[in-house]
Formats: C-alpha cells, sequence, structure tokens
C-alpha cells in the first residue's frame, strides 16, 4: 500500500540528537514519499563554503546556530520536502516555532548505548571533539529531551534497521493526519 498522498502536502522536518539517524532516515523517507531531501547540516556547509567544524572553530556555535537558523528559515520557505536538521537547531526558539508553523516535527529518539555507539565513530561532530562522548550526550539529552518533546511525533529508531524505521514513521505520520492534531 502506498503512502498516503497528504504526506507530501508539508514538510517533515526531523530532529533529534547526533547520531539518531536523521539523514539516513530522512532520505530514506523522502525517497518511500517521492519528496526531496534536504540536510541542514549540508545546505549551511554549502552556504557558508566551510564545513560545520571550519565555523565551529572559527566562529563558534553561536555564529554557527544564527545560520543554522537562516538556512532552516529558507528551506522551510521552499516547497515541500524531508529536512533533516542539526542536534542543535530544534532548540532555537525562533527556528522551533518556524518548524511547527511551516512542517511536522518529528523527534527521532535513541537509546544513549545505541548514541554513544554511532557517534563513536565519527570524529567530525564539534560538540564531541576531544570529549568523553557518552558523558557529552546524557548532558544533551538532560538538556534538549525536554524541548525535542514539543516535536509532533516522537519516534523511537534505536538499532533498528533504518527501513523498519521509515515504515514506522510513515505510520505514525498518518496516524498524525488521522487525528487532524496538525490543523
Amino acid at each position: 500500500m502506498s503512502p498516503n498522498p497528504a504526506l507530501r502536502e508539508r514538510t517533515i522536518t526531523l530532529v533529534g540528537l547526533m547520531g539518531v539517524g536523521k539523514s539516513t532516515i530522512g532520505r530514506k523517507l523522502a525517497a518511500a514519499l517521492d519528496l526531496p531531501f534536504a540536510d541542514a547540516d549540508h545546505e549551511i556547509e554549502k552556504a557558508a563554503g566551510r564545513t560545520i567544524s571550519e565555523i565551529f572553530a572559527e566562529h563558534g556555535e553561536a555564529e554557527f546556530r544564527a545560520g543554522e537558523r537562516r538556512v532552516i528559515a529558507r528551506l522551510l520557505q521552499g516547497p515541500p520536502h524531508v529536512l533533516a536538521t542539526g542536534g542543535g537547531a530544534f532548540m532555537n526558539p525562533e527556528t522551533r516555532a518556524l518548524i511547527k508553523e511551516k512542517a511536522i516535527s518529528v523527534w527521532l529518539k535513541a537509546d544513549l548505548d545505541v548514541l554513544v555507539r554511532r557517534c563513536s565513530r565519527k570524529d567530525t561532530r564539534p560538540l564531541l571533539v576531544g570529549k568523553d562522548v557518552r558523558q557529552v550526550l546524557q548532558e544533551l539529552m538532560r538538556q534538549r529531551y525536554p524541548v525535542y518533546e514539543e516535536a509532533d511525533i516522537v519516534l523511537e529508531t534505536d538499532d533498528r534497521p533504518a527501513n523498519a524505521a521509515v515504515d514506522g514513521l510513515i505510520k505514525a505520520l498518518e496516524a498524525y493526519l488521522k487525528t487532524g492534531a496538525h490543523a
């Protein structure tokens, strides 16, 4: 059975901690719904002409967040698509309000052990460089989970394959549309 065509009428924005699978699940969801996919981090790098690590190193987190806010605002003005955001994007009240107005927000959530394992594979995450990955993620969970809970949909991703997560997400999105909660 093909997904409800109404799922292609609004942007679907994925939020959550680093390593939860926003880009991977986002690409697969976009393909399943026949929507374009955008990765906010990639779009920020393209707009700035440098990597996120370079932006953090040269200008600091505050400047990165300001650029992130501008890029996400621009992306949300476009036609419906699936948008993977950076882990801190939804923390900005202005960005969060814009996402709530223009998109369906989905908090992808995974167990701490899963996130530690995934994040330990890459050394390109500025918030983790030279730090204890578990400790940083625990602190981010403490700070961000109360805000992430404002998302329209919460989906546990954990260790299931991305395709299974996408199937679960499509069902959750269809149920969300049926409830009229988005009106």
